[in-house]
Order: C-alpha cells, then sequence, then structure tokens
C-alpha cells in the first residue's frame, strides 16, 4: 500500500505543522529567526491579499512532511514575473520518496499559472542530497551569490 500524498496552499490551520517543518529546516542552514519573524512570514504566506509570497505544505496521509516557500517578482531582463524558490523542506523520514520533486514541480505549476515560466533557487554545495534532486529537476548556473558585507 503506497501513502497518499497530496500538496496545497498553507491555510491557517497549519501554523504549528509548518513551524516545526520550517524550524527544521533552518536549523539545517544552521539559522535561525525570531518568533516576529515566524510569525510574520507564516501571515504573508497565508493571505490571500499577498500573491507574491506563497507558501504550500505537503501531506502524507495527512501529515505534514514538507513545505515549499516562493516569491514571485518582477525582473529586468524580462517581461513576465519570474518566481523564487525560496525554502524547500521534505522531513528526514520521507527523503528519497518524491515529497521534494512533488513540491518543486507544484511550484513549478504555480509559477505557469501566474505567467512566471522562470523558477530558480539557491542552495549550499554542501547539500549534496538535495542536489542530486536539483541537478534532476533543474539546470545549474554558474552564478556566483554575493551579500552586502
Amino acid at each position: 500500500m503506497t501513502a497518499s500524498i497530496s500538496i496545497r496552499p498553507l491555510a491557517p490551520e497549519d501554523k504549528t505543522a509548518w513551524a516545526a517543518l520550517w524550524q527544521a529546516y533552518l536549523e539545517f542552514y544552521e539559522a535561525s529567526v525570531t518568533q516576529e519573524v515566524y510569525d510574520t512570514t507564516f501571515l504573508r504566506l497565508c493571505d490571500p491579499e499577498r500573491d507574491e509570497q506563497c507558501g504550500l505544505i505537503a501531506l502524507q496521509d495527512d501529515v505534514a512532511v514538507g513545505i515549499v516557500h516562493y516569491i514571485f517578482h518582477p525582473h529586468n531582463w524580462k517581461l513576465e514575473p519570474v518566481c523564487y524558490l525560496q525554502d524547500l523542506f521534505a522531513a528526514p523520514d520521507v527523503r528519497g520518496t518524491g515529497i521534494g520533486r512533488k513540491l518543486i514541480e507544484a511550484v513549478y505549476e504555480a509559477a505557469d499559472a501566474a505567467g512566471a515560466p522562470t523558477v530558480y533557487w539557491l542552495t549550499q554545495d554542501f547539500n549534496a542530497t538535495a542536489r542530486q534532486l536539483y541537478d534532476r529537476i533543474g539546470v545549474v548556473t554558474p552564478f556566483i551569490k554575493y551579500n552586502r558585507s
């Protein structure tokens, strides 16, 4: 028997499950945010008036097992908006089962529906497990990221 997997937009009742998954994601990257950032980010991701900032949750047999956040924004080299896939996380016990791929494909579908054919994301070079998926579902670019010093 295979598990039932569904992906849907985040809803207010998902806050506890979302927070646990996002906390695990942040811990993987050795990062943290304040409670105010947690609360504000979740409100933005669930706000139907903010269609440029979105979140999806993956459920396996009605248990939250993954999340993805994505942002639409203008681009100076394109007429249409582009989509930045900012955060992607699958719980460790479901990695390798297709949850990450399904979340990325759901972002691709949302981007297509919004008229944003370009979807891009960043990852750290040490994230070898995720990069195995990314190499199959995307194209690595030669760009190097810089931050303000």
